[in-house]
């Protein structure tokens, strides 16, 4: 069975991408308007971080031509922006721990040094 082409493989990186800057944007409107003190803090940092990693989607998921830099930015980058803003926005709306903040800023940095290696590779 033959693989689609590479542009096929990595657009869904690269959509992913746009749609959390996207929600970026949208949850820091939310944290300037709609929330104060710590949960406003917290939702800035979310959306912070939504918003780098998924401009960082968008543009490296061309370069994506290896399984490795794929997992990278798919299980690292995306997978670890999720989790991490997830769990502090569940934190502040729904009064969840943010238990899986940590893991989330794990796999980020797993994932930018994943992809650095890849591009190191090639």
């Amino acid at each position: 069975m033959s693989q689609p082409p590479l542009r096929e493989r990595s657009a869904w990186l690269a959509a992913a991408g746009a749609l959390l800057a996207a929600c970026a944007v949208a949850l820091s409107a939310y944290a300037a308007h709609a929330a104060a003190g710590d949960a406003q803090a917290r939702l800035q940092l979310a959306a912070i971080f939504a918003f780098g990693h998924g401009v960082a989607l968008a543009a490296l998921a061309g370069a994506a031509s290896t399984r490795l830099a794929r997992a990278a930015l798919g299980a690292g980058l995306l997978a670890g922006t999720v989790l991490f803003g997830g769990s502090l926005v569940a934190h502040v709306l729904l009064g969840w721990p943010p238990r899986l903040a940590p893991a989330g800023g794990m796999l980020s940095i797993g994932g930018w040094i994943a992809f650095a290696i890849d591009r190191l590779r090639h």
